[in-house]
């Protein structure tokens, strides 16, 4: 039987942490025996791991160095001089990251006790560092989960850790072409896999209840993501305002948490719309605002292959994308959505074109209606990595 190694930072409500438990919900507990190492022990997706696998206990330097300031302990000095001096050499986050751990935080982590024979960094950035530096494995792999480059990793940073690994993989053959382009003496080792999602799950979870926030007989518009830079929701307010300056009835829901809440609602409030534009938070289950609104935007300033706009077709809402640099691997425009300019303007007027052309939006269900977009079969070609790994 395999032992198998899955890091990651939490498992919040995240397309990445999404993809991680469904995965694990598909793989035969009799073939593997998997462990799950979590940077924080927290998220509304830990409850949704199978029985069978094991949740390790967080060491105590990588609990401390990686959550709040006030519970790290001794490790305060290493986690506040850390994160200044990377801000103070570093320009870019990913680059803050990278210096931040070959600088601090690499010396004050042990090894992780015991050995596997497959660790998987399930993301990039500082899980991959730890991964390579501080777990002991056969073989390794790097899970990618977005453009990298327009996610602003740090090439010079990660080439070295990525020539560790024996399996580099993304989730679009787009990511996987840029990945290709960034390192192209690792190209023999990438591989292009799609994230795992059930569409007979999302369908049933669908049904389990309805949003209490939604109102008949109005346009309930909705997006669902970390409330963080990427998402773009800066942007959606502002569309929100010009849809309301040009007399649209809609209430705007999201769904999703993160840094920027505070951030937001100080935006929403300016723009005088708090009937109009509502920060739900985490929902362990957002299936059903997905199945009851009227469309559903996608704000992004660049994504990997997001789970949200599959779960989306599965459900045969109506989408509205940006034109970020991977969506065209996900969106048919016309056909099951629109992709509309990256701006203010652009997902306004997207939006008022869904909802006032009924032809348009009657053809993208009808075609959403028509085609699968489950994927479950997938688990096979992650099956297939893990046994050659």
């Amino acid at each position: 039987m395999k032992k198998i190694l899955f890091v990651m930072h939490s498992l919040g409500f995240g397309g990445a942490e999404r993809s991680l438990v469904n995965l694990l919900n598909e793989l035969p507990s009799d073939q593997y025996q998997v462990d799950v190492l979590l940077f924080q022990q927290k998220g509304g997706f830990l409850g949704q791991l199978p029985g069978w696998v094991n949740v390790l206990e967080t060491p105590k330097a990588l609990r401390c160095l990686y959550g709040p300031v006030a519970k790290a302990g001794k490790y305060i000095p290493c986690k506040v001089l850390g994160t200044v001096w990377a801000r103070l050499w570093r320009r870019r986050k990913k680059e803050q990251s990278a210096f931040r751990w070959r600088s601090f935080y690499r010396r004050r982590i042990e090894t992780l006790p015991g050995h596997y024979d497959v660790a998987v960094a399930y993301t990039g950035s500082e899980i991959l560092y730890f991964v390579a530096d501080r777990v002991s494995a056969n073989r390794k792999a790097v899970f990618i989960h977005n453009d990298y480059r327009t996610a602003g990793y740090s090439a010079d940073d990660d080439e070295s850790y990525l020539g560790r690994m024996d399996a580099i993989v993304s989730i679009s053959r787009q990511c996987v072409e840029v990945l290709r382009e960034e390192f192209p003496q690792y190209a023999g080792r990438m591989h292009y896999l799609e994230n795992i999602t059930s569409s007979s799950l999302v369908r049933a979870r669908a049904e389990e209840y309805v949003p209490e926030e939604y109102q008949p007989g109005v346009c309930n518009i909705l997006s669902v993501g970390r409330l963080w830079p990427q998402k773009g929701f800066d942007m959606a307010i502002d569309a929100a305002a010009l849809l309301k300056k040009e007399g649209v009835d809609f209430r705007w829901h999201v769904v999703g948490e993160g840094s920027l809440r505070e951030e937001l609602q100080r935006q929403i409030t300016d723009r005088s719309l708090e009937d109009r534009f509502f920060l739900l938070g985490s929902r362990s289950n957002p299936y059903p605002y997905m199945k009851g609104c009227t469309l559903l935007v996608q704000s992004s300033r660049y994504e990997g292959k997001s789970v949200v706009l599959d779960e989306a077709k599965m459900l045969c809402t109506p989408i509205v994308a940006t034109d970020y640099p991977t969506v065209g691997d996900q969106v048919s425009d016309g056909r099951e959505g629109i992709i509309t300019e990256m701006s203010p303007e652009g997902i306004a007027r997207g939006v008022m074109r869904m909802l006032r052309e009924e032809a348009l939006r009657k053809n993208v269900i009808d075609y959403l209606w028509a085609h699968e977009y489950g994927n479950q079969a997938e688990v096979e070609k992650y099956r297939k990595l893990l046994d050659e790994l």
